[in-house]
């Protein structure tokens, strides 16, 4: 009995295509030719092929097909290395499912990870604090970012935060000093509700100084001057406050108040008394 190419292909449940494939990155032999040119593929073809289609189709891929030859013994190990390659993947798809799940119930971002993702759904943030957001989840260990979900999600909406978006570069002394007093109880209770966050390098992945170092780059290149110097005032003025790791906030650290920069809540707007304190207090500079 001998196939044509086409014969062989529709026989195994393949392709053509597939079929020459196979011989040009030498899986499947070459068959003897008839006196007109024409390929002729026996029993031994049709089983090798059948052989590589099932390997295929199991998710092995042609290069470690080639590896493992006809011999079933050789196999084995490979079927155990892809078997576990596979419960990993399921796990990893089970895992976005139920990501997706929630940014489909809660309509949270797609850029966070799940505690944040929720915390934030309903968060109005400008740009810098969303960007600030997205480089602190690379930053912060399990407990901090825990408790930077639990802040962004409990703590309510304050008229300094809207203030802080809205200062301009140019906003000067006096404005800059009276928002950087009118953070601080701000600060302190953050500090006082969510510890974690007056130290975020204890559990961080990677230490303190990369912490500082990585959220101190951020946002010098999210926010403008004025709102750094407003910062970095909160922190000066936050020196004489007794709580864990003291040395992180200091003068020219304005990195330390990462965590605090991003707390809000959606649908917490300012009363018509606090916005008309955050038009005074942004247009100073303006």
């Amino acid at each position: 009995m001998a196939w044509s190419t086409r014969e062989i292909a529709e026989l195994a449940g393949t392709s053509l295509r597939a079929v020459r494939h196979y011989h040009e990155v030498g899986l499947l032999e070459e068959p003897e030719r008839r006196a007109n040119g024409y390929k002729q593929y026996g029993v031994a073809h049709l089983v090798r092929l059948l052989r590589i289609k099932r390997l295929v189709d199991l998710g092995f891929p042609l290069s470690q097909i080639a590896a493992m030859g006809d011999a079933d013994d050789n196999v084995q190990d490979a079927v155990r290395a892809l078997d576990a390659e596979l419960a990993a993947t399921i796990e990893r798809l089970q895992r976005v499912r139920v990501e997706l799940g929630l940014i489909l119930r809660h309509g949270g971002p797609t850029d966070l990870p799940p505690p944040l993702a929720a915390a934030t759904a309903e968060a109005q943030m400008s740009h810098a604090d969303r960007s600030l957001v997205m480089v602190m989840t690379r930053l912060l260990g399990p407990r901090s970012m825990q408790a930077y979900a639990d802040m962004m999600r409990e703590l309510p909406a304050d008229p300094t935060d809207r203030e802080f978006s809205d200062l301009p570069a140019d906003a000067d002394e006096e404005t800059r000093r009276d928002l950087a007093e009118r953070m601080v109880p701000r600060i302190r209770t953050v500090y006082a509700r969510y510890p974690e966050l007056a130290a975020p390098h204890l559990d961080a992945p990677r230490g303190e100084r990369f912490v500082t170092e990585t959220a101190g780059q951020a946002m010098r290149e999210l926010y403008n001057p004025a709102q750094l110097d407003v910062l970095v005032k909160a922190g000066t003025l936050l020196g004489g406050t007794p709580r864990p790791s003291r040395s992180i906030v200091g003068r020219a650290n304005p990195s330390a108040l990462a965590p605090v920069r991003t707390a809000r809540r959606r649908g917490d707007r300012p009363s018509p008394g606090a916005a008309a304190r955050s038009g005074a207090g942004g247009g100073g500079g303006s």
